[in-house]
């Protein structure tokens, strides 16, 4: 039996979530599955994008190095998303262009990239909006979210990176790497919702740990979710 069959056969024998609640499967479709952990192994990638695929998740987000194997593996079945500049933010925009392009390459669908947060301390957001800029070009079509770590930012500079993000042309702003200490708060994605243009998206991540917290991220305006532990508390029930 080829490979592309016995992959088909394993997606017929899965259920999806037959256990969850309908809010519970609506609420999948807002999460980008995601297993970034610096040991992540090949095995643990298929799992997930099983998971990712039988509970229908928006997409899997996975190391850059892992997305061509996870493309081939998925096909269209499931949106590939990677990281750009991760987790510290502070590559030259020339090397997180590079990576973009690659990713893109290698048959990544979406691109989160983490900003240079020292230029924000240093208020040079010319430079900040300039590389976001840089990267939607390198994406095109393709979506790109930016990452600005708001556990390292006052709220000032959280309003005026949401002013950045939209003047830039991103497709999404997004909380957090999950590795700076701190993830999604409330606070911050209705702070983003108040001030960031009508054309860019919120993602919440970090942290995310329960349907009823994740329930309340979207009321209150994210349109996606960095987690894995939703599709984990799902396949425990």
């Amino acid at each position: 039996m080829k490979c592309e069959e016995i992959r088909i056969d394993r997606y017929r024998v899965t259920m999806k979530g037959e256990n969850m609640t309908e809010e519970q499967k609506s609420l999948m479709k807002y999460v980008d599955h995601t297993l970034l952990a610096q040991g992540a192994t090949w095995k643990e990638i298929q799992q997930i994008c099983d998971d990712a695929i039988r509970f229908g998740t928006a997409s899997v987000c996975i190391p850059a190095a892992r997305v061509a194997e996870a493309k081939a593996y998925c096909g269209d079945r499931m949106q590939i998303c990677t990281v750009i500049g991760f987790p510290n933010g502070y590559s030259t925009t020339e090397t997180k262009i590079f990576e973009t392009k690659d990713a893109l390459k290698n048959g990544a669908d979406e691109i989160d990239m983490v900003i240079n947060v020292g230029w924000v301390k240093e208020q040079r957001y010319d430079l900040v909006e300039e590389e976001i800029a840089r990267l939607k070009e390198a994406c095109g079509e393709k979506i790109l979210k930016v990452i600005i770590e708001t556990c390292l930012l006052t709220d000032e500079e959280k309003i005026r990176m949401c002013e950045v993000v939209t003047k830039a042309g991103a497709d999404f702003i997004k909380t957090s790497t999950g590795f700076a200490g701190g993830g999604a708060t409330f606070a911050d994605v209705a702070l983003f919702a108040a001030h960031v243009g009508p054309e860019v998206k919120i993602k919440a991540a970090g942290g995310i740990s329960s349907f009823d917290d994740a329930a309340e991220f979207v009321r209150l305006g994210a349109s996606r979710l960095g987690t894995s532990r939703l599709v984990r508390l799902a396949k425990e029930q």
